[in-house]
């Protein structure tokens, strides 16, 4: 029985989730559409300025709980195609009208509308099928178990059974026990094919896809600039207070050094030792500055063996697990590295844990990073903070961020870069 419960809790979870969006969706679906038509019809005669923008915002949101639920529930990835209001919006009357026009105008609010048609036609039907295939043999159960004989004089039709005796009702038991077969094979399949059909009218067009991926590579290019510039003014900020002071300090001291070893040997001697010791803090400080523009170890020897590296150093106990049959390009390791380091400097100042696991794979032409910590929790993507860094730094690439932080831990961060190995 304990070898059996991983199997069919899967199938019966799906099932469940197919009754709920047959019963809800079904329900608010229609609501919401009947609703959005008086309301838009209305606009004309002033009523629909006002109620529009309510029961729109309404539908998106039901819209969006859809989007939610198909990539937890069965991996199925919506993306949100609707226009953003401009900032300067005005209130009261004008700003009623100006709103409710935009969101007539906006494309997706009629996409919406049609998937609710949708979803309250094909979509209930293909969930409750997810549900009805390991329900209905229930009732063959029950059958067989003695309700057929309620049905001696009158036979019930259980499928294609007519059930009016005791053979009978054993025959439709079989049957159900071949539907609940089916049922515990296709409930997953059919759950994922509820979403997959509203995912069409849900998900942006594929010019809104090219709009929304010229705009992000536009922004990330932008960003790209000006850390770049920033890093260069780092670097700048960094050789002239650091080892440009000290190559200074040492040549003066040579020069002093020149000027004194016939008249004052023993001083010299150790001014000669200073020297040393300023040469070879000047060349430790070049090699953190180097290793800070991009480390020897990352070059030579790739990512994984750069980011053990880099895990040696914590303070905090770390685990590493690398699954590279390959190697990136020099620019994208380069960016998957700072954000892995700026990931675990995050762990190790905020998280408060006192375990990180790190887990590097590649997979479908995306190179997956995990980065995740036993600790407190509640991080959040916020501007100025290090995962709006990270964000940046993935953008530039295509790449994406996700964050799963709750409330008492764990901490889960996971970045995805689009990139080919060799």
């Amino acid at each position: 029985m304990n070898a059996l419960a991983p199997r069919i809790r899967p199938p019966m979870l799906a099932a469940g989730r197919g009754l709920v969006l047959s019963v809800y969706g079904l329900a608010v679906s229609i609501v919401l559409f009947v609703l959005a038509v008086v309301s838009i019809a209305f606009v004309l005669l002033g009523i629909g300025v006002f109620t529009t923008p309510v029961v729109l915002q309404a539908v998106r949101c039901h819209a969006n709980q859809r989007r939610f639920w198909a990539a937890d529930w069965s991996g199925v990835r919506i993306a949100a195609p609707y226009r953003p209001f401009p900032p300067d919006l005005r209130g009261g009357v004008t700003g009623q009208v100006e709103r409710t026009t935009l969101l007539l105008k906006d494309p997706a609010t009629w996409r919406d509308l049609q998937w609710l048609l949708v979803d309250m036609t094909v979509g209930p039907v293909v969930a409750m099928l997810a549900a009805a295939l390991l329900i209905y043999p229930v009732e063959g159960l029950v059958l067989a178990a003695g309700l057929w004989h309620v049905f001696r004089n009158d036979p019930y039709w259980y499928g294609f059974v007519p059930v009016d005796s005791q053979g009978t009702a054993l025959a439709a038991l079989a049957l159900g026990v071949v539907i609940l077969a089916v049922g515990l094979k296709a409930a997953e399949p059919l759950l994922r094919l509820h979403f997959l059909i509203a995912r069409p009218l849900l998900a942006p067009t594929p010019e809104q896809t090219l709009a929304q991926r010229v705009d992000r590579l536009t922004e990330t290019r932008h960003e790209a600039v000006d850390t770049a510039a920033s890093e260069l003014r780092r670097i700048e900020r960094d050789l002239h207070d650091g080892a440009q002071a000290r190559l200074v300090a040492m040549g003066m001291n040579l020069g002093t050094i020149e000027a004194l070893i016939e008249k004052d040997p023993a001083q010299a001697k150790k001014m000669l030792a200073m020297a040393r010791e300023s040469s070879a803090e000047a060349l430790t400080e070049l090699r953190d500055l180097v290793r800070g523009i991009h480390p020897p170890v990352l070059a030579e020897r790739g990512l994984g063996d750069a980011v053990r590296a880099l895990a040696l150093r914590l303070p905090v106990a770390t685990e590493v697990t690398v699954e590279l049959p390959g190697r990136a390009e020099a620019s994208v390791e380069s960016a998957a590295y700072f954000a892995v380091s700026e990931a675990l400097t995050n762990a190790v100042k905020h998280a408060g844990g006192d375990r990180i696991w790190v887990d590097l794979h590649h997979g479908g032409g995306m190179l997956r990073i995990s980065v995740t910590d036993n600790g407190g929790g509640g991080a959040r993507i916020g501007s100025g903070s290090g995962l709006s860094g990270i964000e940046r730094r993935l953008g530039t690439f295509d790449g994406v961020l996700a964050v799963s932080s709750p409330a008492g831990g764990p901490t889960m961060v996971t970045m995805e870069l689009p990139c080919a190995l060799s």
